[in-house]
């Protein structure tokens, strides 16, 4: 028979493990992050950060289930199953091949986009306004600002006649990003070189034949795989003498010329607001799809000085950036 004194022992004593087994027991939200490029990009950190100023802590109330294909977007199918397999509770994907492969393998886990140009289009939503399905986030305007990267690239490039532009054609927005640029280059007279590349191999080959066909700069498309390669592109792009103008300031920072685009870290720390959202019981349908409103325009002086190109006093005062 248990006496008096031992109940109360008991229930003190369960009283006070009560708040440790509270806190060691919450339940654990389990995120999934897929990406063709690396991590390390600036891009998941921006993510990380984001989901901290929002009170998640991995391995506290959260896990991060991370996969990234590395610029080999063969893997991402594979990719997204595991993270679906795994019974992630919202998916969130980077660029148009991330986010389809994340959208074949589910369409009941919702999936937070960050950098799709034309979510409309590549059938992710109905509407910006409305998306309708497990699909919602933030778009890009790299199509968009495909055309001012030409017409940064003949500001800074005195009697530009032929540029090149650099495509992953297993990225469907690049596509949309060489037709905005032919468009553009036709009403200028300049001529369009398109050169794919979808592995390390073929971006060495592509910038050989640049310099064969005596391109005078190069527009290199948003992707990911772009992203991972970023310090071999600088170096190809110095070796063949081409002045290079990218979306987002990491390629410039690794030796690149110029960059024009979104701050994508800042894009995918947005990215954690949608994902508290739906955690906290939004439908991704009713979320209306963010497009961006700010853009920034990075300089690399000293890659110019290496160029042998005097960089106009117009674009470095309209520059946000200059790297010394």
């Amino acid at each position: 028979m248990v006496t008096r004194r031992e109940c109360l022992i008991a229930l003190g004593a369960s009283a006070l493990l009560a708040p440790f087994a509270a806190a060691a027991d919450p339940r654990m939200q389990r995120i999934g992050f897929l990406a063709g490029g690396s991590a390390s990009t600036r891009f998941y950190e921006g993510f990380r950060e984001g989901m901290r100023e929002l009170g998640y802590i991995e391995d506290r109330n959260c896990v991060l289930e991370r996969r990234f294909a590395d610029g080999k977007y063969e893997r991402l199918p594979a990719l997204a199953a595991g993270l679906v397999q795994s019974k992630v509770d919202i998916i969130v994907a980077g660029a148009p091949p991330s986010v389809q492969a994340a959208h074949q393998a589910t369409s009941t886990i919702p999936i937070v986009q960050v950098a799709v140009p034309d979510p409309v289009g590549e059938g992710f939503a109905v509407s910006l306004s409305r998306p309708g399905g497990n699909i919602t986030g933030l778009s890009t305007i790299v199509t968009e600002v495909s055309t001012k990267h030409l017409e940064l690239l003949r500001a800074a490039v005195p009697r530009l006649s032929r540029v090149a532009v650099l495509i992953n054609p297993l990225n469907s927005a690049d596509a949309l990003i060489l037709e905005q640029i032919h468009g553009a280059a036709y009403a200028s007279g300049i001529k369009v070189l398109a050169v794919e590349a979808s592995t390390a191999g073929q971006i060495e080959a592509g910038f050989a034949a640049m310099a064969r066909t005596r391109a005078g700069a190069v527009i290199v498309a948003a992707d990911e795989l772009f992203d991972v390669q970023r310090s071999q592109i600088a170096r190809l792009a110095l070796a063949k003498r081409l002045p290079t103008i990218f979306s987002n300031r990491e390629l410039t920072e690794a030796g690149g010329l110029m960059s024009y685009g979104q701050d994508l870290a800042e894009q995918y720390r947005r990215a954690a607001t949608y994902v508290d959202k739906i955690l906290k019981g939004a439908k991704p349908g009713d979320l209306p799809v963010e497009q961006p409103t700010l853009l920034e325009f990075v300089i690399n002086r000293r890659t110019a000085k290496a160029l042998g190109l005097a960089i106009p006093a117009e674009l470095l005062l309209r520059a946000d950036k200059v790297i010394d």
